[in-house]
């Protein structure tokens, strides 16, 4: 066998180059040796060196000598004429500085705009799949249908056994592993120290997992066994950047840490990890085994409670819709007899209401917006709306060069005459313009790719990414080559088969209506230019008021002045000695221990509700079950609008709730909630009394409605919630900080501002707003820059007539009119082409919202008005400056 692998052979596209332009008796010569030069180089460097430096040599040959003579009359060897057009257009640049520096900057920034546009649009893409086998890994889906309001409502959350379940009754599952977030059951809140230092060190991203989740996503292991690693109790997994902090430049492994700074829980490292990569889907700081762990007894059995995420990889030649039919059967040989154990008279119906499926991991990033998912995401369709913002752009710029081009057809009519003239075919002259285009391309892919460079470090802060130019693979130069040569192509197709096309005998006699002959299609150019232009105006105006109208609405309850204290059930006993003396203070209005807060990262409880002596009748109703201490609603500005508030006075208030408006409308009582009796559990074990009802408040994102809550008295710790008022903010924190050193000096005074946390709730709004906005400026400057170009060339070709009218006694002002008018009747039609588009688009993009702005007419006239003073604005300038010009000397330049 003499055939190499796929990673010795050079790429076969440039091989096959080499071997069309090469000439046929150097060829095999040239061929073997650049091959051996390969695998040598494969050996001592690697395969992606090795491709990189043969695609330079085959460049290198592309010269006379090497190059093959063709038949007809053409031929690669003859340079002179491209020499000869590199020289025309050298010429025609340093001739027209102007036009070209608009030409050439309408094209660096749109091709900058693209340039960073593929690069997010590559990494979005990338998501997991710098794991080996990703292919075969996927994450399980659960999926109700016909919810009662909801509709089919599909989720990641799953009960202890189900992964069992999966590898014993599944023969294409290979390996399952769970994850859940170890924040919700206390794992470390969020602190750890090193066995001898009372010093904590402040940690988020504590996860427990299955043993199997460091081989399932090939995590690579810097130090320990990743078979070993988890295997044992209270083992646990620190990533690269956690163990440095801890134990710089040494091996953990087997060392003791505390979490919580509570000395009855160590844990034993068992291994150390790279960090995740950011385009990972599963993150984490540090990982906390599962073996043997139960966080209540019973409860790794039980199939009741929903908490865990279930990864799953299947085999190779696993039919995967054929696995997801099946695993139906799971709701019908464990759920439904626990349902009918439970005396659920429509348990099966439930249960066939409920589907399984496997999701290619994959597809968690941007694929799954419908699926309710602890795990950092985004969507598809910002990819989409990004990928045509990039196509604008380009586009406008495109149009730039097209319009100024053959605007100054008047300047190259006469040179194409003569050249025609004495003997030159019209594809030399195609061939000269489109050389010209290619040019300006490849200079301004210079351009852009050093602006994006610049560029770059502000779209990563807009963008919450870490990209950077690929300068170290070995596609990118060809790739930016080819597409500026491509690009080059086919923004000069038309404007050389234009100046091809002139007939040399009206040209010379004076007879052809230079410059106007393309008018009409300049004119729809500078429509579609502005058309876009408006449209993502429009676009970025309404975002902007969405996320003020999000942001600024009465929420129901009250998040500014709010201080968030983490870390605080560290304190153990202390903590209620704490809350008084934070009210000691005098700035301080109010304090609430719980974890349970109507912001992103807090605690979530998930429960089926029935009216107490319903549960065999009814199919009960998903909604929250958050414990609160007594002066949780107080502290958040809560409106109780029917009974009372918890009291410390009542010892009954242990079995009381107090739920929301859609719980009481979901249990049919919201006209009489007081004094009524609801519970959780299906056996009713727990059973609560209402005793009053809170106004409905946002504490999810307002893409969704509100959804039915209950709360009650109860300890969850973690964070402790400070009402301040606004005269001295920075003082109030010095004293509550003071305070906390006091009363734990070993642990770190962490604390994040409710409102802000509200805000990073919609971070992926907000940055798509910011980016829309970027985009929207820069399509408006690449568009003015087109516009103002045109305007010159306008007042170039009219300087005879209004040095006549000045003459005449024309005033100034009727000249600057004049001149305007002929520009705003295009960008008055591109007003009325882009209202509708954009209300369309914008209408569709707010239904996501349930709470939403109503497009009305402002924010069009406004984008109009705006539209129209830029352009006015960009014209003026050559306009006041021709209506005020000497008049004879127009005259006598004519």
């Amino acid at each position: 066998m003499n055939d190499k692998s796929n990673h010795t052979r050079p790429p076969w596209a440039f091989l096959a180059f080499l071997r069309w332009f090469c000439d046929p008796r150097l060829v095999e010569d040239i061929e073997g040796d650049l091959v051996e030069r390969f695998e040598i180089r494969t050996l001592k460097k690697g395969h992606k060196t090795a491709t990189r430096l043969f695609i330079k040599d085959v460049f290198q040959l592309f010269r006379p000598g090497i190059i093959r003579s063709f038949s007809g009359s053409q031929s690669l060897n003859q340079f002179g004429m491209l020499q000869n057009n590199i020289k025309v257009a050298r010429r025609q640049l340093m001739r027209n500085k102007m036009y070209s520096s608009i030409k050439i900057g309408g094209f660096a920034i749109g091709i900058a705009v693209c340039l960073l546009i593929a690069l997010f649009i590559r990494d979005e893409l990338s998501y997991d799949r710098h794991i080996p086998d990703h292919e075969n890994l996927y994450l399980s889906i659960k999926e109700y249908n016909n919810v009662p309001e909801y509709g089919d409502v599909r989720a990641a959350w799953f009960s202890a056994p189900f992964a069992q379940a999966l590898r014993e009754d599944f023969p294409e599952v290979v390996q399952t592993a769970r994850t859940v977030n170890g924040e919700n059951f206390g794992a470390g809140a969020n602190s750890i120290r090193e066995e001898g230092n009372p010093r904590n060190n402040y940690e988020e991203g504590w996860i427990f997992a299955d043993p199997e989740i460091i081989d399932m996503f090939r995590m690579p292991m810097i130090y320990g066994d990743s078979k070993e690693a988890l295997k044992n109790p209270l083992s646990i997994v620190l990533t690269q950047s956690v163990s440095e902090k801890l134990f710089p430049g040494e091996n953990p492994v087997g060392k003791t840490v505390y979490a919580s700074d509570l000395d009855e829980r160590p844990f034993s490292i068992g291994g150390v990890v790279a960090d995740p990569p950011k385009n990972s889907t599963l993150q984490f700081r540090v990982l906390v085994t599962l073996s043997g762990k139960e966080f209540w007894e019973g409860e790794q059995t039980f199939w009741g409670a929903q908490n865990y995420l279930v990864f799953t990889r299947i085999r190779e030649d696993a039919n995967l819709a054929n696995l997801n039919s099946r695993l139906k059967e799971i709701g019908t040989k464990y759920i439904l007899p626990l349902e009918k154990e439970n005396g659920n008279p429509n348990a099966e119906e439930e249960v066939d209401n409920i589907n399984f499926f496997l999701k290619p991991l994959t597809d968690i990033h941007l694929h799954a917006a419908d699926i309710y998912i602890p795990l950092a995401k985004s969507d598809i369709e910002y990819v989409y709306i990004f990928g045509a913002i990039a196509l604008f752009i380009l586009g406008l710029a495109c149009i730039n060069f097209i319009n100024l081009s053959t605007a100054k057809s008047a300047n190259r009519a006469k040179e194409v005459g003569l050249r025609k003239t004495i003997g030159s075919y019209k594809s030399n002259l195609i061939n000269q313009f489109l050389t010209e285009s290619i040019i300006y391309s490849l200079i301004s892919f210079a351009l852009a790719v050093l602006l994006a460079g610049l560029i770059l470090p502000y779209f990563n802060a807009l963008a919450g990414k870490s990209i950077v130019l690929p300068w170290d693979t070995f596609w990118f130069i060809p790739i930016l080559l080819v597409t500026s040569i491509l690009i080059g192509v086919i923004a000069g197709v038309y404007p050389a088969f234009y100046l091809s096309s002139f007939r040399p005998a009206a040209v010379l006699k004076g007879t052809l209506s230079i410059g106007a002959k393309g008018s009409k299609l300049r004119n729809v150019l500078v429509v579609v230019q502005f058309t876009a232009s408006i449209i993502l105006i429009i676009g970025t105006f309404v975002v902007y008021q969405q996320m003020s109208f999000i942001l600024n609405r009465q929420t129901g309850f009250d998040k500014d002045q709010v201080v968030m204290l983490e870390g605080t059930n560290q304190m153990g006993d202390q903590l209620e000695s704490f809350k008084n003396e934070l009210l000691n203070i005098p700035s301080v209005e109010n304090v609430a221990i719980g974890d349970y807060l109507p912001v992103t990262g807090t605690l979530r409880n998930g429960n089926t509700w029935w009216n107490d002596g319903k549960t065999k009748e009814d199919p009960g109703f998903p909604g929250q079950n958050w414990r609160v201490d007594y002066s949780y609603i107080e502290t958040l500005g809560m409106n109780i609008i029917e009974g009372r508030n918890f009291s410390k006075e009542l010892r009954t208030d242990s079995a009381a709730m107090i739920i929301n408006q859609a719980m009481a409308r979901e249990l049919g009582i919201a006209d009489n909630p007081i004094g009524k009796r609801i519970t959780n559990r299906s056996s009713n074990r727990f059973v609560y009394t209402v005793i009053g009802v809170v106004e409905d408040f946002n504490y999810d994102l307002m893409t969704e409605p509100v959804r039915p809550l209950a709360m009650r008295l109860g300890r969850s710790s973690s964070i402790t919630s400070v009402k301040v008022n606004a005269e001295n903010i920075s003082a109030t924190m010095a004293e509550i900080e003071e305070l906390w050193m006091k009363m734990a000096p070993n642990q770190p005074f962490m604390y994040k501002f409710m409102d802000q946390q509200f805000a990073q709730m919609y971070a992926s709004v907000q940055q798509v707003r910011d980016i829309l906005t970027a985009f929207a400026i820069l399509a408006v400057i690449i568009a003015c820059l087109g516009l103002f170009g045109l305007s010159v060339f306008m007042v170039e070709q009219r300087n005879k007539e209004i040095s006549v009218r000045l003459v005449l006694g024309a005033k100034s002002s009727q000249i600057v009119g004049m001149l305007s008018f002929n520009f705003m009747k295009p960008i008055l039609l591109a007003l009325l082409l882009a209202i509708p588009v954009a209300w369309y688009m914008m209408k569709e993009w707010l239904s996501d919202f349930e709470y939403q702005i109503d497009l009305g007419a402002g924010v069009f006239v406004f984008a109009g008005l705006a539209a129209i003073a830029i352009a006015m604005i960009t014209i003026s300038f050559q306009s006041v400056q021709a209506a005020f010009s000497n008049p004879v000397k127009g005259l006598r330049n004519e």
